[in-house]
C-alpha cells in the first residue's frame, strides 16, 4: 500500500465527512478509499475515525495526526508545483464555469487576456446563473460567489469578496423619497434576485445584529443584469453586488441606499477537486484570476455612497 496516497485518502475523507464524498473528489472507489484508511489506521495501530451508522468524525488521535497530514501533503503540492513550472508550459483543455453576470462582465474580459498569455490554453467557459456541480460536470475550475462555507469534497480557494448595495435610480428617488430604515422597503417596489436562498427576505446586519425585511418583488429575475436594468429604468429599488451597478453608480445612474445596514459577505471563490495531480493549466489560471481580482477589483473603484440629492 502507498503510504502517501493513503494519507491523502484520510485527509480527504476527513474534509468531506464521508467515504462516499472523499471517492467523488478523489476519483476512486469508495471501497477503495476505505481500504486505504484501514490500511493506514493499521499501519499507526490507531483509530483515526469514530464510526457509527449515521456519523463519521475524526477521534482526538486522528484530528492531531490530520494537522500533520495536512501539512505534509501541501509541501508535496507545493513541490509538485514548481516541478511543474519548471518542466512543463501550460497546454491542453480546460472548462470553467461562472455565473452569468460575473461571467459576461469581468471574467470573459480576464479570459481573452488569459488565452493571449497561453495561446496553447483552449478555454471553454459555461455561464449558468444556475447552482451547478463541479464534479458531475468535469468542470476542471468553478467560479462561485456565495457566503463562506464548507465545499467538502471540493478545494475552495477565495480569490476577493463581493459587495453588495441596495440601490435605485435619482428618478425613483425623486419619486418615492429615500427610505431611511429597512422596514420602509416592505412598503417599496423592489427588483428581487430569485436565486437568494433566503427566499423574498433581504438579510442585512446592524451592531452585530440580523435584520430581515421581507421585500414586494415587482420583478423576480434570476439574472442580476435584469434587475440592474430595471433599476437604472427606475422600477424599483435592487440589492445587487458592485461589480454590476459599481460603475452605475459611479456615473450617478443609481444611488446607494441605507448604507448603515451590512449585508452578509459573499466570496467570489474558485473552486475545483482535489485531484493528485492539479494541472498546469489550472494553476495558472488560478494565479491569474487572484492576481487580477485580489487587489482592488475593477469594479469597487466607484465610489460606496452617492451624494445627497437636492
Amino acid at each position: 500500500m502507498d503510504k502517501f496516497e493513503a494519507m491523502r485518502a484520510f485527509s480527504t475523507v476527513a474534509r468531506a465527512g464521508s467515504f462516499a464524498a472523499a471517492a467523488r473528489g478523489l476519483q476512486r472507489s469508495r471501497a477503495q478509499v476505505n481500504k486505504q484508511v484501514i490500511w493506514l489506521e493499521d499501519y499507526l495501530s490507531v483509530s483515526l475515525f469514530s464510526r457509527t451508522t449515521r456519523r463519521l468524525t475524526l477521534t482526538d488521535t486522528g484530528m492531531a495526526y490530520l494537522e500533520v497530514v495536512e501539512r505534509i501533503l501541501a509541501d508535496v503540492r507545493e513541490a509538485e508545483h514548481l516541478v511543474q513550472y519548471s518542466q512543463q508550459a501550460p497546454v491542453g483543455d480546460l472548462r470553467l464555469n461562472a455565473p452569468m453576470s460575473f461571467g459576461t462582465r469581468h471574467l470573459a474580459p480576464a479570459m481573452i487576456e488569459f488565452m493571449r498569455q497561453y495561446p496553447e490554453i483552449r478555454v471553454q467557459l459555461i455561464l449558468s446563473d444556475d447552482k451547478i456541480d463541479p464534479v458531475s460536470n468535469n468542470f476542471d475550475l468553478t467560479l462561485r460567489i456565495a457566503a463562506p462555507q464548507e465545499s467538502p469534497a471540493l478545494i475552495d480557494h477565495t480569490i476577493t469578496e463581493a459587495h453588495r448595495v441596495l440601490c435605485a435610480s435619482p428618478e425613483f428617488v425623486s419619486r418615492y423619497g429615500r427610505p431611511e430604515a429597512l422596514r420602509q422597503l416592505t412598503d417599496l417596489p423592489c427588483l428581487h434576485y430569485g436565486n437568494l436562498s433566503s427566499g423574498n427576505y433581504w438579510i442585512f446586519h446592524e451592531n452585530e445584529q440580523e435584520k430581515r425585511v421581507r421585500v414586494n418583488g415587482v420583478l423576480c429575475s434570476n439574472n442580476g443584469d435584469v434587475l440592474r436594468d430595471a433599476a437604472v429604468a427606475g422600477l424599483g429599488i435592487a440589492f445587487l453586488p458592485t461589480f454590476i451597478v459599481g460603475s452605475d453608480i459611479q456615473e450617478g445612474r443609481l444611488i446607494t441606499l441605507l448604507e448603515q445596514y451590512r449585508p452578509p459577505r459573499l466570496d467570489i471563490s474558485l473552486l475545483y477537486p482535489p485531484h493528485r495531480h492539479l494541472s498546469i493549466r489550472v494553476r495558472v489560471l488560478v494565479e491569474f484570476l487572484q492576481q487580477r481580482f485580489s487587489q482592488q477589483p475593477p469594479w469597487e473603484s466607484a465610489p460606496r455612497q452617492a451624494p445627497p440629492l437636492d
